[in-house]
């Protein structure tokens, strides 16, 4: 179905929009603008919406707000917002009564004129998504960059050619009621992640199946050969599958070779890039590259792969280098938000690290991260609600020496102290292992923060 046609569709029907953020305000403008009827609803109250809900108002939007902004849904269609489970009560009322639910990538995905390809995973796929765009725009494709990164690509849908890419990078909460797939699909990684959303890590996996489960015998699915899960959940793609690896050679895919990462498929093997043109630090942007290389095969060429590599720094708020003063660099990975990308983030480092960590609890277990904090750390800063959890899972391992460990009550007083305690040629980490949502809206918010106390320090 097209654009328009699915716009049509809708004339004379009612629409909720749940979620009146930044990602659904361009949905609700476009509807109003189409004459649809549209409720917006969200937690917020009428005076936290301010001037936006005054310009709603004016264009005809009705207003549902507060802690009963779920209640009574009787409109035809719902769009979901990601983060809200679709089986809570009132939705699961409203699609009772007849609403249709669906979720702003959803259509997408109905009304989309080109090739996608999208990433998830459990940690990298920010990074893996942007290095996919990124290697495309320098092949000289266009390329419309969304999902869970970028910004909502629904209402840019006139905009996009038969031969234009659409790259994203999708969430579990997207996925999970997603019922297409894909062109190309890739599987960064897998482990227990946002588990106090998903009733468990088997519905967690079973979201992210999502990505390559609708696909054709036509399209390609790429999974990490290293990781156990992934390697289980390959076994259902219905299309072609491909692997990335850092262990061992692979028969379709891109593999590691001593410090060459080669790309093999029908045609044969080459050698596309050599890991010290990575700019990046750390053995897991190495995987980001190989993944995306795998994704990339036949539309981009190599050497615009390796000029790619020299020059990419990252995204900001992963593993990120803030600034170095008096010869200690700090490095905001905000992006951390679950132990085994706190783990990524500190095998990244040859030398020890001042690490901050801390925040709100997902439910997930933090055992991991006890013994490499132990081995990459030489002094620990803690702040926020998990800092307990942290701070016994490390010293209960058996490799626990008496690291120091130090709790603090706030950001400032977190970089404070890693200042009088960091010394010429140390690095600061933060890499908080947990969620933002103690403190902070996000994990940007985060990172701007601590960016802004890093770069006051005189």
């Amino acid at each position: 179905m097209k654009f328009e046609e699915y716009l049509s569709s809708l004339r004379g029907k009612s629409v909720a929009v749940i979620g009146i953020g930044v990602s659904n305000q361009p949905l609700i403008r476009l509807l109003l603008d189409r004459g649809i009827q549209v409720t917006a609803c969200d937690k917020k109250n009428r005076e936290d919406l301010g001037e936006l809900g005054d310009e709603l108002e004016r264009h005809g939007c009705r207003l549902q707000l507060g802690e009963d902004y779920l209640k009574d849904l009787t409109e035809d269609v719902i769009f979901r917002t990601p983060g809200l489970r679709p089986d809570v009560p009132e939705l699961a009322a409203a699609v009772e009564r007849g609403s249709r639910l669906t979720s702003e990538m959803e259509v997408f995905f109905e009304v989309c004129p080109c090739t996608e390809i999208a990433v998830t995973g459990s940690d990298g796929k920010t990074t893996t998504t942007t290095i996919i765009a990124k290697l495309l725009e320098a092949a000289g494709r266009t390329v419309h960059l969304g999902g869970n990164i970028g910004h909502p690509l629904l209402c840019d849908t006139p905009d996009i050619a038969a031969t234009d890419l659409a790259v994203l990078e999708l969430s579990s909460f997207q996925l999970m009621t997603m019922d297409r797939s894909p062109h190309i699909a890739v599987v960064t990684n897998l482990s227990p992640n946002h588990l106090d959303v998903h009733k468990s890590y088997e519905e967690y996996i079973a979201a992210k199946e999502n990505i390559f489960t609708h696909q054709t015998n036509q399209d390609t699915a790429i999974f990490n050969a290293d990781n156990e899960a992934t390697v289980r959940c390959a076994e259902k793609a219905p299309g072609r599958v491909r692997w990335f690896s850092r262990k061992r050679e692979v028969a379709d895919g891109v593999f590691l070779r001593g410090t060459s990462i080669v790309c093999r498929n029908a045609e044969g093997e080459r050698v596309v890039l050599d890991t010290a043109d990575i700019k990046l630090p750390g053995v897991h942007n190495i995987e980001n590259y190989m993944a995306a290389i795998a994704a990339v095969d036949s539309m981009v060429p190599d050497e615009t792969i390796r000029d790619f590599a020299r020059t990419f720094g990252g995204v900001e708020h992963r593993i990120e280098l803030v600034r170095e003063l008096d010869g200690v660099k700090w490095y905001n990975d905000s992006i951390a938000s679950s132990p085994s990308r706190t783990i990524a983030g500190l095998r990244s480092f040859p030398e020890k690290v001042i690490l901050i960590a801390g925040g709100k609890d997902k439910g997930i277990s933090y055992d991991a991260i006890g013994p490499e904090i132990n081995e990459h750390v030489k002094a620990l800063i803690l702040c926020g609600a998990t800092a307990g959890v942290i701070r016994a899972a490390v010293e209960k391992a058996s490799n626990f020496t008496g690291l120091p460990i130090m709790e603090v009550d706030s950001y400032p007083a977190a970089v404070e102290l890693a200042r009088r305690t960091a010394q010429p040629g140390d690095v600061v980490l933060l890499s908080p292992a947990s969620t933002s949502f103690d403190r902070f809206a996000n994990f940007m918010e985060r990172g701007k923060v601590f960016k802004d106390l890093v770069n006051a320090l005189k």
